[in-house]
């Protein structure tokens, strides 16, 4: 089939709209301020709202309370974050769940220790291809040409439905037709072609494609199946969290720190996000703070350890031990200091709740 083909060249077009939407690390520009005695690391993350966590701990200053000189460093795929995360270009990433999982079944030592981002996926389509059906209807995907990222959650949630609906995929009327690409950008670029319909979303680029005129076919929170599905966790090789484990629980008691103050401040966690993540303030508002998603530091191990299972059910994934590949000591660790520091926060203790049920 040649239609990939065609839409890698035609997606070039867009790279001019996603250049003001791409965000950039502010750090280099604070780097005659960096104090030489805190702990260099490196934080690798994508071109997502819902990563905020780190962007907050940064620019709020909760690095550098637990003694970390910390740059953030933005890719654009899965691929990339691992093999800089492995190749110690990286000591953490913000990486899919999902995604993380092609990896980890496959011999790569990486584990998750924390969170960052829960829900915040869907689809959108072109106006014209989506006439007669509502929102949440899958039905309206039938026939179409849809530009999937591989082992993308919102990969994986696609396939569920699909399968709850008796849809098979492939070319055909009755059919939908996954087209994979490498990373977020460029299958949201593919829209540019005529022969792709419908794309997925992570945050914001739901946002951003309704600002231009795309219409949604449902966001995951829509489905009660899809309650509280982990996507990106942070995530580090095995070893570092083993060999270097309270640097880990210092970049932990920063991020939970971080999501204290997005909870408690929206103007300024809007700003933190935007020296990074470079969109409309409204669209940033409504991605983190509309109800579609949440930055939530927790490693959801009970949560996370049930994408596999469904990723296995619907044939993605031969079964493999993905306990192996999440430590919640860290965070548990992390969290029950905090809590010592400040034992009558509410936010804090709903975050310990959190934990006690999903661990």
């Amino acid at each position: 089939m040649k239609i990939t083909e065609k839409i890698l060249s035609g997606a070039l077009a867009l790279t001019v709209a996603l250049t003001a939407f791409t965000g950039c690390s502010s750090s280099s520009e604070n780097a005659a301020e960096q104090n030489t005695e805190k702990k260099k690391f490196n934080l690798g993350h994508l071109n997502s709202t819902a990563h905020l966590l780190g962007f907050v701990a940064k620019e709020e200053g909760f690095f550098d309370e637990e003694g970390l000189d910390v740059t953030l460093t933005q890719l654009t795929s899965s691929t990339e974050l691992v093999n800089s995360l492995e190749s110690d270009k990286l000591d953490a990433i913000l990486l899919g769940a999902f995604g993380g999982m092609a990896f980890q079944s496959s011999g790569h030592d990486i584990t998750y220790f924390g969170g960052a981002m829960t829900n915040g996926h869907g689809y959108i389509i072109k106006p014209e291809k989506a006439k007669g059906f509502e929102r949440g209807d899958v039905n309206m995907l039938k026939g179409k040409n849809v530009a999937v990222t591989k082992n993308s959650t919102d990969d994986l949630e696609l396939q569920i439905l699909l399968k709850d609906k008796g849809i098979e995929i492939g070319e055909g009327p009755d059919k939908v037709n996954i087209i994979y690409f490498d990373s977020q950008k460029d299958s949201y670029a593919a829209l540019l072609n005529d022969n792709i319909d419908a794309t997925h979303v992570y945050s914001p680029y739901a946002s951003l494609g309704q600002r231009q005129g795309y219409s949604l076919v449902y966001y995951d929170v829509d489905f009660d199946i899809f309650e509280n599905i982990p996507c990106c966790r942070q995530t580090a090789k095995t070893e570092d969290l083993k060999n270097d484990k309270d640097t880990y629980v210092a970049f932990e008691r920063a991020m939970i720190k971080a999501y204290k103050f997005y909870q408690e401040n929206e103007a300024e966690t809007i700003e933190d996000v935007k020296k990074y993540i470079n969109i409309e303030e409204d669209d940033i508002k409504v991605e983190v703070y509309g109800g579609f998603s949440s930055s939530n530091p927790d490693p959801d191990r009970l949560a996370t350890i049930n994408v596999k299972d469904r990723a296995v059910d619907v044939g993605i994934y031969k079964d493999f031990d993905i306990e192996s590949h999440i430590n919640t000591e860290i965070y548990d660790e992390a969290l029950s200091s905090i809590l010592k520091e400040n034992p009558d926060d509410a936010i804090y203790k709903s975050l310990k709740e959190h934990f006690d049920k999903y661990q």
